[in-house]
Formats: structure tokens, sequence, C-alpha cells
């Protein structure tokens, strides 16, 4: 089984896949986990990966363009 995880801190997923029955299914093959940065894709000095929204109003939206190279 192969697990693709998006995230901005794919060093936090070291340890928790390091222990137990999840370090043993990835030794012996069973399972896979491969993490993406999208903000190894994004351009920029800041690599930002998010921005305003297009029609206003409050919160952020992600940037489809590192999202879709990750």
């Amino acid at each position: 089984m192969r697990v693709n995880i998006v995230t901005l801190f794919p060093e936090y997923f070291d340890s928790p896949l390091d222990v137990s029955f999840v370090r043993r299914a990835i030794a012996d093959g069973l399972l896979e986990v491969v993490t993406h940065d999208p903000r190894a894709h994004a351009r920029g000095v800041h690599r930002q990966i998010d921005d305003a929204p297009f029609g206003g109003g409050a919160g952020m939206v992600m940037m489809i363009e590192p999202l879709a190279k990750t």
C-alpha cells in the first residue's frame, strides 16, 4: 500500500512512522509512505503557497501551481 502525504512539514512524519507495527510494515514492504512538500515547488523568496481569495473576504486559499507540481 502506498500512502502519499502532502504537508509543509515532512520531517514531522519521520518519528511517527518509525515506531511499532508501522515501522515493521514499511520494513517488510507492505507499506510505502511518501511525503510531498508543496513549498519545494513554490516561487518567490518566501516560497509562498497561499494567497488571498479572488473574491475578497477573510481567509487564505492554497495556490494551485505548487500543489499541481507536487
